[in-house]
């Protein structure tokens, strides 16, 4: 390694530009998650967008179903050697890695985290019976969860790990500030499920679990109707309002944890929060039809929460 390569002006330059090109796969790919990006002091925003960038690749490893399983498990396990070896060698690490590093320094942001935050995103990779969320074989090709307990496991590694990495950069002092951050975390996983059951579905992946099924008398063959194209009933509209309810329970805690993290962040908080209960209110509005078509949350209602959340911002610096 020579002096120059290693200097710490010419190190400085790099991780700019890292952090430079992670903003820009956040931009290109982040949807919601990058209006909130936008509303954080520039350091915080920086450290988002690295994480991002990260988890991007991770996922994007997982789900390229051109190539087989076994060939992306291969490449999942080169490239998280990549990023383990890149902690200690930042002169020659790859922009993603050397943008994590040094927001992991930052923040306070543990290796294992990551670690933990890499699991969940790449858990579709685990044969079942080695899988870490409880996912089990339903039959007919089909994987998915026995219980809410069980689901609860999959959100959380996919994504209350995210927000207890999340918070640490937001910044917050209290304790009890993790534990709500980690049931936010599965309010907006729950949202998710439920507007991605029919995609899901026809991956033979049925995320709500069989013992919420079992108490409306839904199958799991009515949930693979549904995606084909048959209009709801009753009890199957009923099934959805239960879980988007235990979801909204759980939006409660985000109000709880918005005052405990850093005041300039959150307007980020509250941007993400308002846009993900934005579409949980969509979906209720159609009372869980979410086969018909897709559901989203309009462009232009996630400018005005764009606005709304700068404007909070900058009350935040003023004061």
């Amino acid at each position: 390694m020579s002096e120059v390569s290693s200097s710490p002006k010419v190190l400085e330059a790099r991780i700019s530009e890292a952090y430079r090109y992670c903003r820009e796969v956040a931009k290109r790919e982040a949807k919601n998650f990058y209006y909130a990006f936008r509303v954080l002091p520039r350091a915080k925003s920086d450290a988002m967008c690295a994480i991002y960038a990260f988890m991007r690749r991770a996922d994007d490893i997982s789900d390229d179903e051109s190539i087989n399983v076994d060939e992306r498990r291969v490449l999942m396990q080169r490239w998280l050697a990549e990023w383990r070896r890149a902690r200690t060698e930042e002169s020659t690490a790859a922009p993603v890695f050397l943008a994590v590093s040094d927001a992991q320094r930052r923040f306070g942001i543990a290796d294992s985290l990551l670690e933990d935050l890499v699991r969940g995103t790449t858990m579709d990779l685990d044969p079942l019976e080695t899988a870490a969320d409880g996912r089990v074989d339903l039959g007919d090709g089909i994987q998915g969860y026995r219980t809410f307990a069980d689901l609860y496991r999959y959100c959380y590694l996919v994504a209350s790990v995210v927000g207890l990495v999340t918070i640490r950069i937001f910044g917050y002092t209290d304790p009890a500030a993790e534990l709500l951050a980690e049931k936010t975390g599965v309010a907006f996983q729950l949202t998710n499920i439920l507007r991605d059951v029919k995609e899901d579905a026809e991956r033979r992946r049925i995320y709500l679990p069989q013992d919420l099924l079992e108490e409306f008398g839904v199958s799991n063959a009515d949930v693979l109707e549904l995606a084909g194209g048959r209009a709801m009933k009753a009890n199957e509209k009923a099934m959805l309002t239960r879980l988007s309810g235990q979801a909204w329970r759980y939006y409660e805690a985000a109000r709880e944890l918005l005052p405990m993290i850093d005041a300039d962040a959150r307007a980020a908080l509250w941007v993400l929060v308002t846009i993900y209960s934005g579409l949980l209110k969509k979906i209720d509005e159609r009372d869980g039809d979410v086969f018909s078509e897709r559901v989203s949350v309009p462009g232009r209602s996630k400018m005005w929460t764009l606005l709304q959340g700068t404007a909070m911002t900058l009350t935040a610096r003023r004061g």
